[in-house]
C-alpha cells in the first residue's frame, strides 16, 4: 500500500533529525531544517503535511507559489528554491506576501530587483509579520554549464552587494543544487563550505550565521552529514512527480 503523505514525512522528519545527530560537521546545533518541496503538488497534500505539524514549504514555479499560498495557512513559512526570472520577481513578492527566503539569488542585477519589489511592498509585509525577505546565493558546485548559480569565486562579493546594497534583504547563506542528477557529492559540499569560510572571513560573519542549504531527496542525509542546515526534500514526501503545473510552466 502507498504510505501517506502525512507518513512520508515522519519517516523523513525522522531521518532529519537523527542525520542532524549523527553530523559533527554542523556549525548550529538545531536539527536541519527540513523543505517540504511541493512543486506540482496539490494543495489538499501540503495540507496534510500542515496538519502534521510542517510549516517549511519550498517552491520552484512563481505561477505556482502564488497560486498555492493564499489557499495554505498564514504561518506556512515559504521558500522559493527554482531559478527565479528577473521579469517574475515583482509577482513573487506581491504575491507571497509572506515569503520568508529566495534560495537562489546568484545576479546583482536579481538581488536589485528582490531588493526594489521587497521595498515597495514593506507595508504588505509587514501586516502578515514579514519583515526583510531572506535570501540565499545560489553556487555552481558542480562546474557544469547548464547550472545555475555564481561560480565560487564570486560568492563572495554577491553576498557583500547584498549586505550592503540592499537594505530590504538579509543574507542567509548558500545554497548549490550540487550535480546536474541533483546529487550531492562530497566536492560540492566542499566547495559551498569553502565559499561560507571566504564569506564569513570577508563580511566579520560566524558560520553559524551562515546557513548551507544543500540536499534533496537522494542525499538529504548524506549532506547534513557533510554539514547542511538546509535540506530541500520533494518526491520522498509528495511521491513521484505529476505533471500537473510543469508543463504549462515550461513554455
Amino acid at each position: 500500500a502507498r504510505m501517506s503523505t502525512a507518513a512520508n514525512l515522519a519517516d523523513v522528519a525522522a531521518r532529519v533529525v537523527a542525520a542532524s545527530t549523527r553530523s559533527t560537521a554542523r556549525a548550529s546545533t538545531n536539527p536541519a531544517r527540513l523543505v517540504a518541496v511541493s512543486k506540482t503538488k496539490p494543495v489538499e497534500q501540503l495540507r496534510e503535511c500542515y496538519d502534521a505539524g510542517q510549516r517549511c514549504f519550498g517552491e520552484n514555479y512563481v505561477q505556482e507559489i502564488v497560486e498555492k499560498a493564499p489557499q495554505m495557512p498564514p504561518d506556512t513559512v515559504w521558500h522559493f528554491i527554482g531559478h527565479l526570472q528577473s521579469n517574475k520577481v515583482k509577482a513573487l513578492v506581491t504575491g507571497v506576501p509572506s515569503l520568508a527566503v529566495v534560495e537562489t539569488v546568484d545576479t546583482v542585477k536579481l538581488a536589485n530587483k528582490l531588493n526594489t519589489a521587497v521595498g515597495d511592498f514593506l507595508d504588505e509585509r509587514a501586516r502578515v509579520g514579514a519583515g526583510k525577505l531572506g535570501v540565499m546565493v545560489q553556487v555552481n558546485t558542480s562546474g557544469e554549464e547548464s547550472k545555475f548559480g555564481v561560480e565560487p569565486k564570486d560568492c563572495l562579493p554577491l553576498a557583500r552587494h547584498i549586505r550592503d546594497e540592499c537594505s530590504n534583504l538579509a543574507f542567509r547563506g548558500l545554497m548549490t543544487i550540487g550535480m546536474p542528477d541533483y546529487t550531492s557529492r562530497p566536492e560540492n559540499f566542499q566547495t559551498l563550505a569553502a565559499c561560507r569560510d571566504e564569506v564569513c572571513a570577508g563580511l566579520g560573519l560566524e558560520t553559524k550565521d551562515v546557513e548551507l542549504s544543500m540536499g534533496m531527496s537522494g542525499d538529504f542525509e548524506s549532506a547534513i552529514e557533510m554539514g547542511s542546515d538546509n535540506v530541500r526534500v520533494g518526491s520522498t514526501i509528495f511521491g513521484a512527480r505529476a505533471n500537473m503545473y510543469s508543463e504549462h510552466l515550461k513554455k
